[in-house]
């Protein structure tokens, strides 16, 4: 058995993996509040896997309704050390068609209300997110869907919208202006959380419509979004059961040292409560 824990977070759509085998559901509790769903534990091709819905089975959470920490948190808690994050998007560049994946490397943050750090209650601590996804986890997600057959594009930025609303064509046609590529609405504070965790992070972004700034298209509506969604949720399964057996052992990325000079706040000054609820975190440099 590997001793690498892969975690995937399934966006609109994706649900369950077929193949797991040792199948169990796991409820973890953090101190964060409740994640999203139990999680889903098991073997992939030997390999030892945590599964999560991200908005909870039967997609019950609105994208700002999930508790990310929790999410992050409990994947942590599972001994996970690399998160692979499926996600419906829109794509915002005409090269990127329906049906095609992108593999995230940049995000830009367009929501107002989420809690976006595991710091605060008296314990201070800033995090390096210049690239905010691992870079070797996302050359084996690359790889990994080039040998599924998917039409993939190699780098991207997502900008992530509050929501639930999808874009207003304004809005849509100034985040074009900025030059990103897709546009969804569960990636942050996913990522910046992964990264405080030291979790190896990579978005698998499932491109399902154009958003409304494509004239020569229908504007972007929930039934189109599901027809399309339907084909990349089985290639997104196809490119996790490439990915695991290729995702290293041992990580050589920054991931797991992250954290390591984080902490600006003095250790004596560290309440308890936050020493406690971060010891998995960053308790290893406490």
């Amino acid at each position: 058995m590997s001793e690498k824990v892969v975690g995937v977070i399934g966006g609109s759509g994706l649900y369950e993996i077929e193949g797991l085998t040792d199948v169990k559901n796991i409820t973890v509790e953090t101190p964060f509040g409740a994640p999203s769903d139990d999680y889903i534990t098991g073997t992939l091709g030997g390999v030892s896997m945590a599964f999560l819905p991200r908005h909870g089975r039967g997609h019950k959470l609105l994208p700002s309704e999930i508790n990310y920490r929790a999410n992050i948190y409990g994947m942590k808690k599972l001994g996970v050390d690399s998160i692979i994050s499926i996600s419906a998007v829109g794509s915002m560049k005409e090269a990127i068609e329906p049906g095609h994946i992108v593999i995230v490397d940049q995000f830009f943050d367009r929501t107002k209300s989420r809690v976006s750090t595991f710091f605060g209650d008296g314990i201070v601590g800033h995090v390096e997110f210049a690239d905010p996804v691992c870079p070797a986890l996302s050359d084996v997600m690359y790889e990994a869907a080039i040998k599924a057959g998917a039409t993939v594009h190699k780098g991207g930025t997502y900008v992530c919208i509050e929501g639930p609303q999808f874009s207003t064509r304004a809005e849509s046609n100034i985040y074009r202006s900025w030059g990103v590529d897709v546009i969804g609405m569960t990636n942050i504070p996913e990522a910046k959380l992964a990264r405080e965790a030291e979790i190896c992070y990579s978005t698998v972004a499932l491109s399902t419509d154009y958003d409304c700034w494509h004239t020569e298209e229908e504007d972007v509506t929930v039934e189109k979004i599901l027809e399309t969604l339907r084909s990349n949720v089985s290639m997104a399964k196809d490119i996790i059961r490439n990915a695991v057996s290729a995702i290293a052992e041992k990580r050589t990325c920054k991931c797991p040292g992250a954290m390591q000079y984080s902490t600006l706040t003095d250790s004596k000054a560290i309440p308890d409560s936050a020493r406690e609820n971060l010891s998995i975190i960053i308790g290893k440099y406490l």
